[in-house]
């Protein structure tokens, strides 16, 4: 694909994800990819069915706007990538690796799934969510890879996997929360792999594939046995609890895990941000989230990324024999190369590709030129919500309930107009979305208090030195 296009496609990104906020936008378009253009036609890949239809009824319209205005096309078309055959030429998906440094299954294998469960479900009226979601056999408790980073999610997972069947559950639910490449969906899976060996009953379930169980079951009227089957297991798995929308949705949701977790099952549940920035969750479900034991996966130290990156290289020998890296290049990439396995996994392909394609021996030097433009500083600190209302309680002397109340006093707006000014200023959350996390307020509240502090900033000397302040507070926490 030539380089135009790509770059319309980076553009329409940037802008799509400055429109509707960075919360929505990790949500649902990150898995959205350029398949091609052609006669004023884009088409674009998801990797569902689910995924499709939901953006076909939301975003198509915007979609389309920004592709005409970035390169004059009129139509935009949405497609399952199993469903065609990419033309030669056509940009391929890197498969990416899981924290054991194995690549995850091919993204076809789901919408296959997918099509194979829809269509029972036409036959017998019910969709078949009891069968879970695919498990790939690779992510097993044998083969993650342990560090300080995730051996206290690794004990946890491996205690919930090992509970003889008929016993309580261990820690109820069970949440596990990470960045992307972390290996959140390695123990889920190995969770649900290992149920059937101490005989209790498993179901794996992605929150996409949650959604498009309890949709089909609305729509073919068999709601009611879509609920037993999930509420007849011993233990439910869910993967990407990000991704769960809809209000109907959430409730059969949080239904569901009130009744498991009421009757003694166990649950776990995973999501790349802790209950409490769930925003577009309800919040008694991140209310009963937080109850349980929630554990965060941290970024891999550079001890762990070499053990993964032996594992990844082992496994590439075995396809390409004689591809080898030595222990100098394997330091570098674990170094300068990202934070977790997916940046490592392609790393490794571009050493692979300079490898067989020009036959050049795998050296430093010839390293640094492949991943040059993968080579990143130190990612910036985080900075969450919570730590900011933490830090600006605290340092004006009132409480984090003051703050997020509807006490009007002056002790308490001050404290809150510079909390909202500051989670707009160091967070990448949009005005709603403050709004929700400061007690469900308007969008328009927020901004009224980003313009009323940005403009005592630039005028009193005192408040900008206060902020300045405060911000130094809340980066170096």
């Amino acid at each position: 694909m030539d380089a135009a296009p790509r770059e319309a496609w980076e553009r329409v990104r940037r802008r799509l994800r400055a429109e509707i906020g960075e919360e929505v936008y990790s949500s649902w378009f990150p898995r959205l990819e350029l398949d091609m253009i052609a006669a004023g036609t884009v088409r674009l890949s998801v990797p569902t069915r689910f995924l499709k239809t939901w953006l076909q009824q939301h975003y198509i319209d915007r979609l389309t706007a920004l592709w005409r205005e970035e390169m004059g096309v009129e139509r935009v078309e949405l497609i399952v990538r199993s469903a065609v055959l990419r033309p030669a030429g056509a940009a391929a998906s890197v498969r990416p690796m899981n924290a054991s440094g194995f690549p995850a299954p091919a993204m076809s294998a789901a919408p296959a799934r997918q099509a194979a469960e829809a269509a029972r479900a036409g036959a017998s009226g019910t969709p078949e969510v009891g069968s879970g979601s695919p498990l790939d056999p690779r992510l097993s408790f044998s083969t993650f890879r342990l560090g300080a980073s995730n051996r206290l999610a690794h004990a946890a997972a491996l205690k919930v996997a090992e509970a003889a069947a008929g016993s309580g559950p261990v820690f109820n639910p069970l949440y596990l929360h990470a960045a992307v490449g972390l290996g959140k969906t390695h123990l889920l899976q190995a969770i649900a792999a290992a149920g059937s060996e101490h005989g209790r009953s498993v179901v794996y379930l992605t929150a996409e594939r949650f959604m498009y169980g309890f949709v089909a079951a609305l729509k073919s009227q068999s709601s009611l046995a879509f609920k037993e089957q999930l509420r007849g297991i011993d233990t439910l798995v869910i993967d990407d609890l990000q991704f769960l929308q809809g209000k109907s949705v959430q409730q059969e949701f949080c239904h569901t895990l009130n009744a498991l977790m009421d009757s003694g099952r166990q649950v776990v549940i995973a999501a790349d941000r802790p209950p409490a920035e769930l925003d577009a969750l309800e919040e008694r479900v991140r209310s009963r989230l937080a109850g349980g034991l929630v554990v965060e996966i941290s970024p891999l130290d550079d001890g762990l990324k070499l053990e993964i990156l032996a594992a990844r290289v082992g496994a590439l020998a075995q396809q390409h024999p004689g591809f080898a890296v030595p222990p100098d290049v394997l330091s570098y990439i674990a170094r300068h190369c990202g934070q977790n396995g997916r940046d490592l996994d392609g790393a490794l392909n571009r050493l692979l590709a300079h490898n067989q394609l020009t036959s050049r021996a795998i050296t430093l030097e010839m390293a640094e030129m492949a991943v040059r433009d993968l080579v990143r500083p130190s990612e910036p600190k985080r900075v969450r919500v919570e730590d900011i209302l933490r830090i600006v309680a605290k340092h004006y002397n009132v409480t984090r309930a003051d703050i997020l109340s509807q006490r009007r006093t002056a002790n308490v707006v001050k404290p809150r107009q510079i909390a909202m000014y500051l989670a707009k200023m160091l967070t990448l959350r949009s005005l709603p979305e403050i709004g929700r996390r400061f007690g469900g307020r308007d969008h328009t509240t927020v901004l009224h208090a980003v313009r009323k502090i940005e403009g005592l900033v630039g005028s009193d000397r005192a408040m900008a030195d206060e902020i300045e302040a405060l911000k130094r507070l809340v980066n170096d926490d």
